[in-house]
């Protein structure tokens, strides 16, 4: 949901879009700089979240961050840009802040993953005592990306000095182009069968839920409206249904027209697979 015109705002549009959970950027997501949150949009957005069930709201970070980056000058301006959305998350009371992991550039995925973990330490030990998660985003894999395999993330978990304030948020559209079937029952049942025994249902904190217009195993990252793309109803039909997800929030990132009325369409139809 759109930021325009104050954080509190999102929560107002989402609520009109019929939404009980969101996604917001807690800042401008192309620009490095941050204006200062106003006093009267802190308070107007604490009374906004009494409409949400609680960690409903989740944040998603800049897109000019990368940690793992091997430029020097880049890496410091996106460890500094990540703390600022820590402290504003924490300002607002927002727990979970999706990151994707970034691109290792070309000096591949074990050096971006040393970057990654180095990083997220540091900007953990400068927000020490915060209660605000880092969710690790799974991705498709284009370019140099890291992500897109469980065992990146597993590793980037499993290296932190302190992995307690950081999760997975699983992207369906993501992870199926990253060649994690999802279509089947038995292809549902193994993709998050390889999840739990890789990284463990426990660090998943949170979904985007988006068809894909490629096809399993393309590694582009190309969203679709739900059922209209490569993966299909059948899948999301067994996630909404799933009742070890029923306290996980799920988001929408299919694309957007005008005044919602996509996000309403999408939302209605996961809805109306309930059973």
């Amino acid at each position: 949901m759109s930021i325009a015109d104050g954080v509190h705002l999102a929560l107002k549009r989402g609520r009109e879009t019929g939404c009980n959970a969101i996604q917001m950027f807690v800042k401008n997501p192309n620009r490095w700089k941050a204006r200062p949150l106003k006093e009267d949009e802190i308070i107007a957005f604490h009374e906004g979240k009494n409409n949400y069930k609680e960690n409903f709201i989740m944040a998603h970070t800049s897109y000019l961050i990368n940690p793992a980056s091997p430029d020097p000058e880049q890496v410091k301006r996106s460890v500094d840009a990540l703390i600022i959305e820590i402290e504003r998350c924490e300002t607002l009371e927002i727990p979970y802040l999706v990151l994707h992991p970034g691109s290792h550039k070309g000096t591949g995925e074990e050096e971006g993953i040393k970057s990654i973990v180095r990083n997220l330490d540091l900007v953990f030990t400068q927000t020490s005592g915060f209660n605000t998660m880092i969710l690790l985003e799974t991705m498709a894999g284009q370019g140099n990306t890291i992500g897109h395999k469980f065992e990146h993330l597993k590793e980037i978990i499993n290296k932190l000095k302190d992995n307690s304030r950081v999760g997975v948020c699983y992207d369906t559209c993501h992870t199926f182009a990253a060649g994690y079937d999802i279509r089947t029952e038995e292809s549902y049942n193994a993709t998050f069968s390889r999840f739990e025994q890789v990284i463990g249902l426990e660090k998943l904190k949170a979904f985007h839920i988006n068809d894909s217009k490629t096809d399993i195993k393309t590694r582009k990252d190309r969203h679709e409206h739900i059922g209209k793309g490569k993966i299909g109803k059948t899948a999301f039909s067994l996630l909404v249904n799933d009742s070890r997800f029923n306290q996980i929030p799920m988001v929408l990132e299919t694309p957007k027209g005008q005044d919602y009325k996509e996000d309403r369409e999408n939302l209605a139809l996961l809805r109306s697979m309930r059973k």
